[in-house]
């Protein structure tokens, strides 16, 4: 009778795990890594462009407008272009209200998660970057402050950018689960951190380049390859990433560095301050992971801490459940990746 027992809920235990890896796709949505951008380059006192780069799907788009206050772009563009993953309208404004004052926005940011980088340049040279944010759609424009670039905006679309990225943070779960809360953690996620701190740098500056969508396949495809790692399997023996988890770390830390880079590519770096905006990114980057594992490690600590007072045994489900629902996500990702290149 007890052997049966054991056998039923052996069998209970794989039907949930595989019931939440099949459901856990459909409710996880790769995150979109492109922020849009409002650009306004000035050039003269009441003549200034307004450039809207919006990312698409496929060929859809959600619904988000820019506005100005004066309503000077409340009108159709003048100009639209199509470009890979994109649409760009651009208006031209010559006879418009001064810039100064007036407010920018976004229609239809509240209802998204996705982030608006704006951007203005002065006629007299002056540049100022800033991140609309869903809780925060608008910004009124005071150009005639002491001159200087906002570079923290790059921190926070750092922070914003990881904490958004459901598929870097998945892997970066998945090495928590397969190494534990120990020292090797830390030397894993410094590995992880130079590597794609590596390829950011070389990427977003110019020196390396390579096709977006491949990239972001090969994310999803780490993803699956931690979540196999993460399969019990009785008998098996100790592997290179159970032994080296560091190394694992750092391989597709070089893989993750170039999609974080083509996130910042599509916005674009300040022109002369291109070190100091990417030195920020990657700061936000690594504040927004920290901060998730430290969420990730407490969630743990509690789940651990009921387990240990419920009536029945629940150490199978807890081994299998994170390695079906982080290797059915990342399959899905890599599945609809694939297609997309």
């Amino acid at each position: 009778m007890a052997r049966l027992m054991s056998t039923v809920g052996q069998r209970l235990v794989l039907a949930l795990s595989l019931l939440v890896a099949l459901i856990a796709p459909a409710l996880a949505q790769a995150h979109e890594v492109r922020p849009a951008l409002i650009q306004i380059s000035e050039t003269g006192p009441k003549a200034y462009d307004v450039v809207w780069k919006q990312p698409m799907v496929g060929d859809l788009t959600i619904h988000l407008v820019p506005h100005l206050s004066s309503g000077a772009i409340d009108r159709p563009a003048d100009a639209e272009d199509l470009q890979p993953g994109f649409v760009v309208r651009t208006w031209r404004v010559r006879t418009g209200p001064p810039l100064d004052g007036q407010s920018v926005s976004v229609e239809g940011l509240p209802q998204t998660v996705t982030d608006v980088l704006l951007r203005i340049r002065t006629a007299d040279g002056k540049v100022v970057n800033d991140v609309l944010r869903p809780a925060d759609p608008s910004r009124t424009l005071a150009l005639a402050a002491p001159k200087g670039l906002h570079l923290p905006a790059y921190m926070r679309l750092g922070i914003l950018h990881i904490l958004t990225g459901f598929d870097h943070l998945m892997f970066v779960l998945g090495l928590l689960l397969l190494i534990g809360p120990s020292w090797r953690l830390v030397k894993a996620v410094s590995a992880f951190t130079v590597a794609h701190s590596i390829t950011l740098a070389l990427a977003a500056l110019g020196f390396v380049h390579f096709p977006s969508a491949v990239i972001e396949a090969c994310v999803a495809l780490s993803i699956v390859f931690v979540a196999c790692e993460l399969v019990p399997v009785p008998g098996r023996p100790e592997t290179l990433t159970h032994r080296y988890p560091w190394l694992i770390a750092f391989t597709f830390g070089l893989l993750h560095g170039l999609a974080f880079a083509g996130a910042l590519a599509e916005v674009g770096l300040p022109a002369g301050e291109a070190p100091a905006a990417l030195f920020l990114f990657n700061v936000g980057v690594e504040i927004g992971q920290l901060v998730f594992i430290a969420a990730a490690l407490a969630v743990i600590f509690v789940l651990r801490w009921v387990r240990a007072r419920l009536a029945w045994d629940t150490a199978a489900f807890a081994r299998a459940a994170p390695a079906y629902v982080i290797g059915g996500c990342s399959a899905f990702w890599l599945i609809q990746r694939i297609f997309a290149v």
